[in-house]
């Protein structure tokens, strides 16, 4: 039996799903900007990928699950758990003490990020045909794409602590934020939105999802700072970082086979195995995970650039993104509603791929001698090309199958996108370090590292023979920092001499921030080399796929409820 939802029931429901989307979307770039006040807070640079790998863990775990789980129990359920938990992840990270909590609370957020991701891009096939879901999907991206500019934004205002209420805001608010938005949006979800759920056995693969969660978590720390994780293991043991990494991918493995087994045989299987006899499928699934590495490389180096390369505050280097942003809602919403007239998705794909490989490979041409227009250009080609690319992979995946199975489709595609992200993250993240080191080469015997060595404030920054303490230098606020101190020192000095040393300490500091940053912009155009290859490989996939007509619904239906 089908409801007859009314369209501004639709829409009331469409709207509190996108809130609580754009907070989870929100998360992933706001916290980018506070990482450096965090770090710095709690002085721990090698914590740095433990804030995000924490939520990226059981937002990955939970993202097919809970996809399954809304196939059996209905959307209306699992979103509200997600908005709730996610919710109130965010309010205990805000409270947190020290870095240990901060990660703790950050992976109970990817729990709820997790269950609001699954469903919400369902929700969409839920409510629409075929042919009009690309309307929304178009607009979903552009949430996205909004909440990566806005994330930045935001977390710079309220970590650099200055606003027009003159309220004493820093890193933390970049977690309250959420707290009210996600309030709002639970009672919308709770008052209009109708049990989408089908007529299915309630039989949780409680088996399958725990080998699920297992194969996944062991993945996740086998390529995100293995070494830093488990130091005092590898200490006590003696192994080396690559045998512990051997075992683990070796773990993994196995994982992944009894998964297949035990999936096979289940009646509700989490992730159903005859997805992966389509085509189609495969193919999307390869093209996601692609995506998502290459994506995410992008957007979170990027504000490291503007940070280290052009000076800029938290707040300036979310500014310099808005190129980007533009680029992608323009094309996401554009695109949408020209497939919803055309029924056909597979060209705006080619295109949108081709782009986004040609501007990835141009930032790799960046250097610190280029100024911001040309970055700000190549910004806008990689946003129109990633706004085209980003709505059309949902699209494609919700069409090749049946109603009753869209949740575990959907969720599937979001799940290897994110795997993608993680594993992207970790590699990106290992060769900028190694590029680093590599560039810098002894830089701790510098002049201006010697200088600071003398002074009593210097030990509080950190080791100077670690690369992200030389990182740490030469960030705007602790740049300040050691001008303000040296210059106090200097006021001992008699007149014309104090010209002398200060200036000579200003030429000092200027020669290392040419270095840090010489050797931060190489290491990073070899990431950005790297992210065009994954985009190429991607696009070649985009090219072998098999396009089927976008179907429409009958006048008398509204998918899926009943």
């Amino acid at each position: 039996m089908h409801h007859h939802l009314t369209l501004r029931s639709k829409l009331i429901i469409m709207i509190s799903v996108m809130a609580s989307l754009f907070l989870v979307a929100l998360d992933q770039t706001i916290i980018a900007t506070a990482l450096g006040k965090i770090v710095e807070q709690f002085n721990a640079f090698d914590s740095l990928s433990w804030v995000i790998t924490a939520y990226l863990v059981t937002t990955t775990i939970t993202v097919p699950i809970a996809g399954k789980l809304s196939d059996l129990f209905g959307r209306r359920t699992m979103l509200l758990i997600g908005v709730a938990v996610f919710t109130i992840g965010s309010l205990s990270s805000g409270l947190s003490g020290n870095i240990t909590q901060l990660i703790i609370w950050r992976a109970l957020q990817g729990i709820g990020g997790g269950i609001i991701t699954a469903n919400a891009f369902t929700i969409v096939g839920d409510l629409f045909a075929a042919r009009e879901r690309g309307k929304w999907q178009g607009l979903i991206g552009a949430v996205f794409g909004l909440s990566s500019v806005v994330g930045p934004l935001l977390g710079g205002w309220l970590t650099d602590g200055q606003n027009i209420f003159n309220m004493v805001t820093n890193w933390r608010w970049t977690f309250f934020i959420n707290v009210p938005v996600g309030i709002v949006a639970f009672i919308l979800i709770f008052t209009y939105s109708p049990a989408f759920r089908h007529a299915l056995k309630h039989k949780i693969d409680y088996l399958g999802a725990g080998i699920l969660a297992l194969g996944l978590g062991t993945l996740i720390f086998a390529v995100d700072n293995t070494e830093t994780i488990f130091a005092n293991f590898l200490t006590t043991t003696g192994m080396s970082v690559t045998l512990l990494k051997t075992i683990m991918f070796a773990f993994v493995a196995a994982m992944i086979a009894l998964f297949v087994v035990v999936e096979r045989r289940a009646d509700q299987p989490i992730l159903p195995p005859h997805f992966f006899k389509n085509r189609n499928f495969v193919l999307i699934m390869s093209i996601a995970t692609l995506f998502g590495a290459a994506f995410m490389g992008s957007i979170l180096y990027l504000t490291q650039f503007n940070q280290q390369v052009f000076g800029a505050t938290p707040t300036q280097s979310g500014l310099m993104l808005l190129p980007m942003v533009g680029g992608i809602m323009v094309s996401s919403i554009g695109a949408g509603q020209i497939i919803s007239r055309i029924g056909k998705y597979k060209i705006f794909m080619q295109v949108g791929f081709t782009v986004a490989t040609i501007a990835m490979f141009l930032l790799s041409t960046l250097t610190p001698e280029i100024g911001y227009g040309y970055e700000a250009l190549i910004m806008v080609i990689l946003g129109l090309g990633m706004g085209v690319a980003m709505p059309v992979i949902n699209l494609a995946v919700q069409n090749e199958f049946e109603q009753s199975e869209l949740g575990a489709a959907t969720s599937s595609s979001q799940l290897f996108r994110s795997l993608g992200s993680t594993i992207g993250t970790a590699v990106f993240g290992a060769m900028l370090t190694a590029g680093i080191v590599a560039h810098l080469g002894n830089v701790q015997d510098s002049a201006y590292i010697q200088t600071l060595k003398q002074s009593p404030a210097a030990s509080k920054i950190g080791n100077f023979s670690d690369a992200n303490t030389i990182l740490n230098l030469n960030m705007p606020d602790t740049k300040a920092m050691i001008t303000n101190s040296a210059n106090q020192s200097f006021q001992a000095i008699p007149e014309p001499a104090r010209d002398v040393v200060a200036s000579s300490f200003k030429s000092q500091q200027d020669q290392f921030a040419g270095t840090v940053t010489h050797a931060f912009s190489t290491s990073l155009s070899r990431i950005f080399v790297t992210a065009a290859g994954f985009m190429i490989v991607a696009t070649i996939g985009v090219f072998a796929l098999k396009e089927r007509a976008l179907r429409v619904a009958k006048p008398t239906e509204t998918p899926g409820v009943e």
